[in-house]
């Protein structure tokens, strides 16, 4: 390749090199110093030269990319919601499928309510839910501190009032008696052995895998939740793809109401919730 190639010329390269086609728009246009949503610059501006650095800068991350490495920590962000979050490896990146938790939270908090974010990473949902609702009370909790300084940095920069804290699962709580409205999470769900965690090597361990069938955190949250809801609150979870009848079952064993379950965008059950029963307080 030229020292000076076109960008033309590049996305050609990148492409030959094995990366897909929308992969190497992206990187090319981050290097660029280029918002990711405009790919048409790149093919109004495709006779324009990259400098030795920008080269370099993106050979560098093209190799990475071809190794798995998840785009979003090669350009160090990640939209969720309508929000730029900032994401690197000490997070998950944010998945579209984790909107319909959002969406069904919503539906179910219509005035000022408090919600609880249990294993929050990036801070994604705890923060879509603020900036939706600002009236809305939230708090997140991470046993990651990591993961927090993460999630914190996020709603600094966005200007989002969420409360942060640290702890696995309900003892995080600084006051432990505290009852909310509703309970959200994406917790881990995958089999510790499933074959699928190899191709999330990059992306915290600890966040992805929970015991021989992955419900093993699930079951937790769901044996503690009834402790910290409000009566009548909801609590409400993802999971993974076949595993929408088992947290049904475990939610129904548990008390919980109107156990039901919502789809994502490709009509596979993606998230289950639960409410606690108005007459019941454990």
């Amino acid at each position: 390749m030229p020292h000076t190639p076109t960008i033309a010329q590049t996305l050609t390269l990148l492409q030959t090199q094995g990366l897909e086609r929308l992969d190497a728009q992206l990187l090319l246009l981050h290097v660029l110093g280029q918002p990711e949503h405009q790919r048409g610059w790149l093919l109004a501006h495709d006779t324009d030269l990259l400098s030795p650095a920008q080269l370099d800068t993106l050979q560098v991350l093209a190799q990475r990319r071809i190794h798995h490495e998840p785009l979003a920590y090669l350009t160090g962000h990640k939209e969720f919601f309508g929000l730029d979050l900032a994401v690197d490896a000490r997070v998950l990146v944010p998945r579209p499928d984790t909107e319909t938790l959002v969406n069904w939270a919503l539906e179910l908090l219509h005035r000022p309510h408090s919600v609880l974010d249990l294993g929050t990473g990036s801070g994604a949902i705890a923060l879509a839910l603020k900036a939706s609702q600002p009236a809305l009370q939230v708090h997140a909790i991470d046993l990651s501190a990591a993961a927090l300084s993460v999630a914190q940095a996020n709603a600094e920069r966005l200007k989002l009032g969420v409360t942060f804290s640290r702890g696995a699962w309900f003892a995080g709580l600084s006051e432990p008696h505290t009852r909310f409205d509703c309970i959200v999470s994406n917790p881990p769900y995958i089999a510790e052995h499933d074959p699928h965690l190899a191709a999330l090597t990059h992306e915290p361990a600890q966040a992805l895998s929970s015991g021989a069938d992955g419900l093993d955190d699930i079951r937790h949250i769901i044996s503690q939740a009834p402790q910290h809801l409000v009566p009548g609150g909801w609590l409400l979870l993802e999971h993974g793809f076949d595993q929408a009848q088992a947290v049904r079952d475990l939610l129904s064993s548990t008390g919980f109401e109107s156990v039901q379950s919502r789809c994502d965008l490709a009509g596979i059950e993606r998230c289950s919730g639960g409410q606690l029963k108005l007459r019941a307080l454990p």
